[in-house]
């Protein structure tokens, strides 16, 4: 691409595909997908994710704490 994205990085990832990429449930990138924290775009039934998105979603995550 010539925009300096590459071609990667537009990549369109399915749940399965972001699941194993997070190391989750299905389930839990499904519930993160329909509440809307989780980037992602519904098309028909299926839910579809940018791999772009997913990365750029988890390394604006790694700077927040979790409280146990």
């Amino acid at each position: 691409m010539s925009d300096g994205v590459s071609a990667q990085d537009g990549e369109i990832l399915t749940v399965v595909e972001v699941a194993r990429f997070l190391r989750v449930p299905k389930s839990t990138v499904y519930k993160l997908a329909r509440v809307g924290e989780l980037p992602a775009s519904k098309i028909g039934k299926h839910w579809r994710f940018l791999r772009r998105d997913i990365h750029d979603w988890m390394h604006s995550r790694s700077g927040k704490t979790r409280e146990l």
